[in-house]
């Protein structure tokens, strides 16, 4: 079987709700440079589909890979952890 019905889970906040039933999470994670081993921190954005667009800009949401929802979706909010400020 092997990873084929695992689906990965990722926690991150959103920085947009601008658009119906989707919103803009930004997963960041810290990544050693190859050259000068510093720790960088980087920023991956996903698109992520909020059914009932409870999720607003600065709070803390939990996604799950899902099928293609649209050209760029491919994630699903699944929980609200923490509501922004």
């Amino acid at each position: 079987m092997g990873e084929q019905g695992r689906r990965q889970i990722k926690v991150g906040q959103v920085v947009s709700d601008k658009m119906d039933k989707t919103v803009v999470v930004a997963v960041t994670y810290l990544k050693k440079h190859p050259l000068y081993h510093k720790t960088v921190r980087r920023v991956r954005r996903f698109k992520a589909h909020d059914e009932n667009n409870e999720a607003k800009v600065g709070d803390i949401v939990r996604i799950i890979e899902s099928r293609p929802l649209s050209k760029e979706k491919r994630w699903r909010v699944l929980n609200i952890l923490e509501r922004g400020k």
